[in-house]
């Protein structure tokens, strides 16, 4: 066994000569030899490097676009209490899903899987309409895919007190979040009291969320196997309605919702396409649901809805983050500048000080050249400033142009 003043690192055989309640207490992250394992959790990743850069530029592009659209930022803990957590919502699957735990005083408490539950808490007392965004991760412990994992940064945009024509906007809000990221889209609108109204027409009455359920996976299963599945609620006969024109369902007055938004829709300059077993994963959608998807890619890229919060018509629309970022094809390169110190500190960080002032991105290197252009490659610097006392001298900085490797001279 080995120690210092702060840390004990035991070995297996260590561990394995202490008592059942002393090996409890060792934390389990030690390996054989008392090597930690710093191994990621399935679901969970690391960003670093250009991947991050990018992250944080499509997280600028759409928290500038949210305000421009009159949304002020929030911010909510990751941590609440398990009952608020799960809600009215229990039976949801995302709901199910969610990561519970227990602090020192036995709590019951869980990470928080979206933001939406948490409007009940910050629109309180609000004049309305309430209008806020929010950029942050949430956890699901569900099944991993492509644009689909456990810790994952939703962006959301939320009206509380709003109608139809807040829901057409925040699909205008979407459009241009998806031109400005250069993604091909399609937004589809439904609406959840026409999918209670074929529902109940078709006397579906018991088990009803169960079959609204089965049925939204029509864009994700074969007919065959919905209807399969439908077969267990005795619902099978529905699928026929749901595959119909959209002329079809004009004979519903849930209908007239729809036509309402397409008409807003079309104020804003938005297309919109209908899509009758569209209904969400959450069951507290009461009106209109809608998703966007691209043909590139097997999940949908976000997608919302309207729903009741302390009594208040409200809606909101998600955005997540991962999907996102498999098909974002924008260009923002930034000039990066390496200022390299040979042996001049004081006038290097003053030329540093005088980048920044223009609003450049730059860093000082102390050492060799060769160390300094490895440096600049590795970290992604297009521009490297060298300065020298031959420089300080004349007054020109030798500058190397790390895209094109020609040198060219700064002078002040």
């Amino acid at each position: 066994m080995k120690e210092n003043n702060t840390v004990t690192y035991l070995s297996s055989q260590d561990i394995s000569s202490l008592s059942n309640e002393a090996q409890f207490c060792v934390p389990q992250i030690v390996e054989r030899g008392g090597k930690m394992k710093t191994d990621l959790v399935k679901g969970f990743k690391d960003v670093t490097g250009e991947e991050a850069v990018k992250r944080a530029q499509v997280k600028k592009i759409l928290a500038e676009t949210f305000e421009k659209y009159g949304f002020e930022p929030a911010e909510t803990p990751i941590v609440e209490f398990e009952e608020f957590v799960k809600g009215e919502n229990a039976n949801d699957e995302a709901v199910r899903d969610v990561f519970r735990l227990q602090d020192r005083g036995k709590r019951k408490l869980a990470l928080r899987y979206e933001f939406t539950f948490q409007l009940k808490r910050l629109a309180q007392n609000k004049k309305l309409p309430y209008k806020r965004y929010q950029i942050g991760y949430n956890f699901r412990d569900e099944p991993i895919r492509e644009g689909r994992t456990r810790q994952f940064i939703q962006c959301d945009v939320d009206v509380i007190g709003s109608d139809v024509k807040n829901e057409a906007e925040a699909l205008a809000l979407t459009a241009e979040v998806m031109g400005k990221l250069g993604i091909e889209f399609t937004i589809y609108i439904n609406n959840r009291k026409l999918l209670n109204e074929i529902l109940e027409k078709e006397g579906i009455i018991k088990n009803k969320e169960d079959v609204i359920r089965e049925v939204d996976k029509l864009d994700k299963l074969s007919e065959a196997e919905v209807k399969k599945n439908l077969k267990k609620y005795g619902a099978e006969k529905v699928l026929n309605t749901f595959t119909k024109p959209e002329k079809y369902f004009e004979k519903y007055s849930a209908y007239e919702e729809i036509k309402e938004l397409k008409k807003y829709c079309k104020m804003f300059g938005i297309n919109v396409k209908f899509r009758p077993f569209l209904a969400r994963g959450f069951s507290y959608y009461n009106g209109t649901v809608f998703e966007v998807w691209s043909k590139d890619i097997g999940v949908s890229i976000c997608g919302g809805g309207s729903y009741m919060i302390n009594n208040q018509q409200s809606t909101g629309i998600s955005f997540g983050l991962e999907p996102i970022m498999l098909l974002a094809k924008f260009e923002e390169k930034k000039e990066k500048y390496l200022v390299v110190s040979l042996n001049q500190e004081k006038e290097a960080v003053k030329l540093t000080g005088d980048l920044r002032e223009k609003d450049k991105i730059v860093s000082i290197f102390y050492g060799k050249p060769s160390k300094a252009l490895d440096y600049a490659n590795s970290y992604g610097y297009n521009k490297v400033i060298f300065v020298g006392a031959k420089e300080i001298e004349k007054g020109n900085f030798k500058v190397k142009d790390m895209d094109s490797g020609k040198e060219s001279a700064l002078k002040l």
